[in-house]
Order: structure tokens, then C-alpha cells, then sequence
């Protein structure tokens, strides 16, 4: 049996690796930075591992208010490793020694008075936590006036808005997912990498390059597309060509999937990091609800985005040939549509759109590697439950997943 395929794909792969290395050196010119201590703290080295938040009390009328002067006690193994105390904005840091399991407690004689937590239980002062290699971890402290009954009417609102921000980003991840496979039957496994790569792009542009968060992110996008239609072209296309079988494709986005993953893995390293704007924002209530400015944005955009890919397979001329593909390529090719024309463009399409579902998921969460790997299993949930090969079917099932 001939293995013709084998050259198409290590020129695709040899392409990505050289467009995804580009960024290797400004982050490890960063990385350096880092490590190395500056000349006005030569004798201080930050470490890798912390931890970090914000103790906001917040009363059932009005804005939250930041808690000063209360004292967090961090332990390992039962072993006090430090104390951090709040300063004047509330907030805390604390570099822990390294990775491992820990344990925070907030000492409630230390909280001013008339600040309370909100659970009466025993244990609602203590956090128990892991700390992953190069890991900054977010401890959450309930704080505000003892409500009684009414927490309970609160919490499923609150889960609610949390789930259906979560859903949006799915769903807008999975939308590239569904019509790939419903334009060309391919199973790709390699579609998570392609989220985690929007989110470090858009992260080597805002953090390592210095530029905002919001051109970051266009960058990021345009490079999403500019990665799905080169994988198309490099890749699958000559495999489709070659008569590859769907199967023998599946094997390949695997192997993709683990290449594109850990060479991520050597290029940004194993922690996770926050973008350089909007990682700490406080929450506002609407209502019952509390919810950080990042998220409604979040939320608006995903919507948006979600109505345009709509629009466009509804209204435009593309959008319902890569209808007509995705229900009969042998039918659509008959009358007259280049099948390989909008295969090449949802797999464009396919990319932006994971790459701007990875920057907002790494604005929500924190930057990593294997972002896009950890919500494929979701993003499969929800194509699968919305009917394979359907845009709206995938949008759906991601929200009721």
C-alpha cells in the first residue's frame, strides 16, 4: 500500500511548526526576563507558583467593598508556609514554594466588623487547592451580610449566567467543528489546538509584543484563518485528492493534535498566564447576579459573532453553498458549486472562529497549552447533541451542555 499522503503532510506540519516557532523567541526573551531577578531586587526571586484574589464584601444593597487588614494563613501538608494581609484595595499575593496541594484559611477574627462570611458552616474559612508547575491560582472568599433563605435563589441564577457564558464559547468553537465535518466527513481532533493557538497568538502579540488585548485578538483571529486554510490546503486537501480514507484522516488529526499540542507545550510552557489587560476586574450585580465587565463583553461578542455566522449561512451566497455541501457534496457539485472552494473556506472560517472562542476563554480562565484540548470533549458534546454537521444543532447543544 502506497503512504502518498506522507509527503503533503509533513510539508503542512513543517509549515505550521514555522509559523507557530515565530513567536518562540520574544517569549523566551519574556520568560528570561522573568527569571532573571532586575537590579533593584537582586536578592528577591519571584517564584513561579502563587496565588492571588480579592476579598470584596458584598452587602445585599449597594456595591462591593474591599476588605483591608484581614490575614490568610497558607499551609502545606499542615505546615504554615506564610500569611498574606489584604491591603487597602482588598486584594492579596502570595508566592507559595512550589507545586503541590495547599491549604488557605481566612482568619475570621481579622475581618473588620460587621463583615461575616456567607455560609455558617465550620469550614467556609478554609480553601483546600492544588498548585500545577507555573501555576497562579485565584482564591474566592464569600464575604458579605449572612442572607439566610435567600442564598439559595440566587446561586441557580448565578450558575445559569456562568453556564450560558461558558456555552456561548463553546458553541462558538464547535460551529467550525460541525461543518468541517459536515463538508468533508472529517473527525478532526486537532481542533482544540487550533483554540489554544488563537489564545497564545493573541497572548505573544498583547503581552510579549505589548500591544492591547483588542487588536491582540483581530491579529489572533486573522491568524486562525490564515492556519485553517493553510492546514486545508497543505494537509487535507491533497488526502481528499489521494483518496484517503476518513479513518486513516481521523489517525492523522490525531497525530496532528499531539505535534501542534506539544509543540505548544515547548513554546509557551506548561503554566498558565493572564493576558495583560482586564485579568482582575471586580463583579457588578445585576440583580441577583454578579458578573465581572470581561464576561458581559464576552457574553455580547459571543452573541454577536454567533448572529453573524448565522446571517452568513441564512443570507449569503457561501453561506448557503456550505449548506448545500454539508447536506449533498455530490448533488452541490453537480449544480455547480466549487466544493473545494468552500471546503477551503470553512476551514478558514473553522479557525478564526476557534481562535477568537481561545481568547475568550483564556480571558475568562488563563492562558495555557492545552486550553482547547481540555473543552474538546465538550465541543464534541455539544456537535454531537445538536446533530452532526449542522451549525445551529452545535450552538445549541454546546448551550444545553
Amino acid at each position: 500500500m502506497r503512504a502518498s499522503w506522507i509527503r503533503p503532510c509533513l510539508v503542512a506540519l513543517a509549515a505550521l511548526l514555522f509559523v507557530q516557532l515565530l513567536a518562540v523567541p520574544a517569549l523566551a526573551e519574556t520568560a528570561e526576563e522573568s527569571e532573571q531577578p532586575s537590579e533593584a531586587a537582586s536578592d528577591a526571586e519571584e517564584p513561579a507558583e502563587s496565588v492571588r484574589g480579592t476579598l470584596l464584601q458584598r452587602p445585599e444593597d449597594g456595591d462591593p467593598v474591599p476588605v483591608d487588614g484581614a490575614e490568610i494563613i497558607i499551609r502545606s501538608n499542615g505546615e504554615e508556609v506564610g500569611t498574606i494581609v489584604t491591603d487597602a484595595d482588598g486584594a492579596f499575593e502570595f508566592g507559595v514554594p512550589g507545586p503541590g496541594d495547599y491549604e488557605a484559611e481566612l482568619v475570621v477574627e481579622s475581618l473588620p466588623e460587621g463583615v461575616a462570611l456567607t455560609s455558617d458552616a465550620e469550614d467556609a474559612n478554609v480553601l483546600e487547592f492544588d498548585i500545577a508547575p507555573g501555576q497562579s491560582r485565584t482564591l474566592l472568599f464569600r464575604l458579605g451580610e449572612p442572607t439566610g433563605g435567600g442564598s439559595g435563589v440566587n446561586l441557580p441564577l448565578q450558575l445559569t449566567v456562568e453556564g450560558v457564558k461558558l456555552g456561548l464559547i463553546i458553541g462558538i468553537t464547535s460551529i467550525g467543528l460541525s461543518l468541517i465535518f459536515g463538508t468533508t466527513g472529517l473527525v478532526n481532533f486537532a481542533h482544540g489546538e487550533m483554540v489554544s493557538f488563537g489564545a497564545i497568538i493573541a497572548y505573544f502579540f498583547n503581552v510579549s509584543l505589548g500591544l492591547h488585548l483588542v487588536p491582540a485578538a483581530i491579529i489572533a483571529i486573522f491568524f486562525g484563518f490564515l492556519t485553517g486554510a493553510a492546514l486545508d490546503r497543505g494537509l487535507w486537501r491533497p488526502l481528499r485528492e489521494r483518496g484517503t480514507t476518513f479513518i486513516a484522516m481521523l489517525v492523522v488529526s490525531i497525530g496532528l493534535s499531539l505535534l501542534w499540542r506539544y509543540g505548544m507545550l515547548f513554546q509557551f510552557g506548561g503554566g498558565t498566564r493572564p493576558y495583560a489587560q482586564y485579568s482582575v476586574q471586580r463583579a457588578v450585580s445585576i440583580g441577583p447576579v454578579q458578573i465581572a465587565p470581561k464576561d458581559l463583553w464576552s457574553m455580547a461578542i459571543s452573541i454577536i459573532v454567533l448572529i453573524g455566522v448565522g446571517l452568513l449561512l441564512l443570507r449569503t451566497r457561501i453561506g448557503k453553498a456550505m449548506r448545500a455541501v454539508s447536506d449533498n457534496r455530490d448533488l452541490a457539485a453537480s449544480s455547480g458549486i466549487n466544493v473545494e472552494m468552500v471546503v477551503l473556506v470553512v476551514w478558514a472560517l473553522g479557525g478564526g472562529l476557534a481562535a477568537l472562542g481561545g481568547v475568550l476563554f483564556g480571558l475568562a480562565e488563563q492562558v495555557s497549552w492545552q486550553m482547547g484540548f481540555q473543552l474538546l470533549l465538550l465541543m464534541f458534546a455539544g456537535v454531537i447533541l445538536g446533530g452532526l454537521g449542522t451549525a445551529f444543532g452545535a450552538l445549541v447543544g454546546s448551550l444545553i451542555v
